[in-house]
């Protein structure tokens, strides 16, 4: 019998650790090759580790709510085989080339020792390298706040760092240096009361779920660095109505798949992206990074109340037949927490369909790093009046507001304005012998 070494896989650039939620079989169970062991936690995505062995679990060594690293072993499974040919075993020092993937997980892995440290707070937002120098090179925590980073949202990079440590002695005095703007000082959150509050004979007191407080933080942090402005739009989606009514059935029985409102949404503010660009951008410090790709977050309401904003990526080079089954496939399996860590990522734009829960219209927060988002409002038919060529009459039609939140840093009136009006004018001269 030989002892395999279960690891924390790669879950997506970025992500390096995850919190164990829970194990979905015990020490001395036995297990098969592609059953799922353990549910585990990443930003807002839960997400099962299937083993890639057959064998029993002899030892757990992350148990519930602790924190693993990408390339930590957090189980030991005893397995058919000779030891030596175990893949998970480790290469002797002396010979690194024997486990192709020996110099990754201990680039990985070195360096995140410190990550659990709570050496530094937590509106640093450093990441495990930088951690790791920083406790190497004795910086303080108001040293780091003194470094102008030139990462996302002015975070501190290893060379922004290294630079740092180079030069050390020819710094300025820590408080001459003005923090980025994502480092401002932060006002009470959910998660920091500025008062207690008592509760009342009667009041049930209900904690925040881990999802919940990363939703607080977040929605905090987003209105704390953009200056938010909300344009409105009424649009008659009269013609949008008609064809899906008319392709629903036929998409349905060809593809298997249901046709909502959302691929054609997408479409629409695809479309109005590639007229105004500079919607699809980001802030980092006193830059605009312009975005090549155009990646449609899609705000998902979940079955337990909380809210989580999957991805639709590259969506610019899909057709509306793909855009229908991309929704589809993310929207089921957001609401059965089968998302992975990179179905949440690199969004550049996000919609959010508050006309889903039947409100007419919505002012959304901007989700960072994006500079805007735009809200879509319940269909309702109304009476209406149109301009035909005998004068104008009234009729009923199929009207609805879109609401558009942009940053005002980098978004003006104009532009978010004239963005809006575009997805507008796509929605209300919709073709009717669009292809599916």
């Amino acid at each position: 019998m030989a002892e395999y070494k279960l690891l924390l896989p790669s879950m997506g650039e970025g992500v390096m650790e995850a919190t164990i939620i829970t194990w979905l079989f015990g020490e001395g169970d036995t297990v098969k090759e592609d059953d799922s062991v353990v549910e585990i936690a990443t930003d807002k995505v839960d997400s099962d580790v299937p083993t890639p062995v057959s064998g029993k679990i002899v030892k757990i060594l992350k148990q519930k709510d602790e924190v693993a690293k990408v390339g930590e072993a957090i189980a030991i499974l005893e397995i058919e085989g000779e030891s030596g040919n175990t893949a998970s075993e480790e290469a002797p020092a002396e010979t690194p080339a024997a486990t192709p993937d020996t110099e990754t997980l201990k680039t990985i892995e070195e360096p995140l020792k410190v990550a659990a440290s709570n050496e530094f707070s937590g509106d640093l937002y450093l990441s495990p390298l930088v951690k790791s120098i920083a406790q190497e090179e004795n910086i303080s925590e108001s040293e780091l706040k003194s470094i102008k980073g030139s990462g996302l949202e002015g975070r501190i990079t290893k060379e922004d760092i290294l630079a740092y440590v180079k030069n050390r002695g020819n710094q300025p005095a820590p408080q001459a240096v003005q923090p980025p703007v994502a480092s401002a000082p932060q006002p009470a959150s959910a998660s920091a009361p500025a008062s207690t509050i008592t509760a009342a004979a009667g009041d049930e007191i209900i904690p925040m779920d881990r999802m919940r407080k990363i939703i607080a933080e977040n929605m905090v942090k987003a209105k704390q660095i953009a200056p938010h402005v909300t344009s409105f739009i009424e649009t008659d989606v009269t013609n949008v109505v008609k064809w899906r009514n008319k392709n629903k059935s036929l998409f349905e029985k060809r593809e298997g798949e249901k046709l909502t409102f959302m691929p054609i949404f997408v479409k629409a503010v695809v479309k109005a992206i590639q007229d105004f660009p500079m919607i699809n951008v980001s802030v980092n410090g006193e830059n605009i990074i312009k975005k090549k790709n155009i990646n449609i977050g899609m705000a998902t309401a979940l079955p337990d109340g909380n809210l989580i904003v999957p991805v639709i990526k590259n969506a610019d080079q899909l057709s509306l037949s793909g855009l229908a089954k991309a929704i589809n496939d993310l929207a089921y399996r957001a609401r059965n927490k089968k998302l992975r860590p990179e179905d949440t990522q690199g969004a550049t734009y996000t919609i959010s369909n508050v006309g889903s829960f039947g409100n007419l219209m919505g002012t959304p927060i901007i989700p960072q790093p994006q500079v805007a988002i735009l809200a879509i409002g319940a269909i309702v038919k109304k009476p209406a009046v149109l301009e035909t060529p005998d004068g104008d009459v009234i009729a009923i039609r199929n009207l609805m507001f879109m609401s558009h939140s942009y940053d005002h840093r980098v978004v003006d009136g104009s532009l978010g304005g004239m963005m809006l009006k575009h997805v507008h004018d796509y929605l209300e001269n919709w073709d009717l012998n669009t292809e599916i």
